[in-house]
């Protein structure tokens, strides 16, 4: 009756959040929820984050739980593997991936293998985060992605977050977890807003690790992407509609574990397959999806060879007309589509 009159009963409805404040949203509630969580890293509390993401939580939590770093990633990365042996649930940031390398032992052979070494008797849950892959403008030694390299290594596990639901779910999820994991985000979509439903507003809400989401449901080609591309990926099927061509959106979310059941039921429907990333071609995600749907069950479903989009196999140019044309853009999915289809 209400309804019919105009009249709606005020309940709570999805909102539009950027990634930033979901992340940040993110690490207050899980601060809130478990006093063993603490972050650190460079900025992370008087300044309130190099990009934000801790903002408020250093006045909240104080100097014990947020904790500002010096310049010293394979320094305060150990710091962070040391208090996680010993069950404190620290979250890392890195300034940007690229930085971790300064820190790649701890983060493989101190966090990474411990488990195993010690026959399951030491956990080590530790959250390694900030952001990866191409910003704009910042060339190659700021712009690579470490998906495939850190997706390589066992005892890890490894999210890739697209829109604000993604990036709340799954940064929940990784400091819940009792396993190191790699949290790669994109830089160039803190700022962007997402529709967050009710249910991702829940301070309970996490997404499992190692579960893709379909994104867009299509008949023709199956897109598989994480991160950033992901969007891409729902522009062009949006342009390749309009010429007939429905394209079934992967958002892959982790990269280890990988939910190959998604991507082989999608490929058993579409019986084609594109796969898009930021990174190198070469040992790359999309180069691995393409491997386990050739040694599986789905290989027989296919109607044309797989298709990969990539980053150029390049270091990062500076100018910004190179750095474009080394980035995946709509323009080239499109054009992958329609290889894939032969049209």
């Amino acid at each position: 009756l209400q309804q019919r009159r105009g009249l709606h009963l005020s309940t709570p409805a999805a909102i539009q959040v950027t990634v930033r404040d979901a992340l940040n949203q993110a690490l207050d509630e899980e601060l809130e929820r478990d006093e063993r969580v603490f972050l650190l890293g460079e900025e992370v509390a008087q300044y309130d984050g190099a990009y934000k993401i801790s903002r408020g939580l250093w006045k909240k939590y104080g100097d014990k739980r947020v904790i500002d770093t010096p310049i010293s990633e394979m320094g305060f990365a150990g710091i962070a593997v040391g208090a996680a042996m010993v069950w404190l649930r620290p979250v890392c940031e890195f300034m940007t991936f690229n930085f971790s390398m300064q820190a790649i032992d701890q983060v493989i052979n101190s966090a990474a293998k411990t488990c195993y070494m010690s026959a399951g008797s030491i956990a080590v849950p530790i959250v390694f985060r900030g952001p990866n892959g191409a910003s704009a403008g910042v060339a190659a030694q700021h712009s690579q992605c470490f998906a495939a390299w850190y997706g390589h290594c066992p005892g890890l596990k490894v999210v890739s977050p697209w829109s604000a639901e993604d990036a709340k779910g799954l940064l929940k999820a990784a400091i819940r977890d009792d396993n190191p994991v790699v949290m790669l985000e994109s830089e160039l979509l803190y700022g962007v807003p997402f529709e967050m439903s009710e249910q991702a507003q829940s301070k309970e809400f996490v997404i499992p690790i190692g579960k893709a989401k379909i994104e867009r449901q299509g008949t023709h080609v199956t897109l598989v992407a994480h991160s950033r591309p992901v969007g891409h990926c729902v522009e062009a099927a949006a342009v390749l509609s309009k010429e007939g061509v429905e394209c079934e959106v992967i958002n892959l979310r982790t990269i280890r574990p990988m939910d190959m059941e998604t991507v082989e039921a999608s490929v058993a429907k579409t019986n084609h397959l594109v796969t898009v990333e930021g990174g190198w071609p070469q040992f790359g995600v999309g180069a691995e999806i393409c491997a386990r749907i050739m040694e599986g069950p789905a290989f027989n479903y296919l109607d044309a060879p797989a298709v990969r989009v990539t980053g150029a196999d390049v270091p990062m140019p500076y100018a910004k007309i190179l750095e474009d044309n080394s980035i995946p853009q709509v323009k080239d999915i499109v054009f992958a589509v329609k290889k894939a289809l032969n049209i």
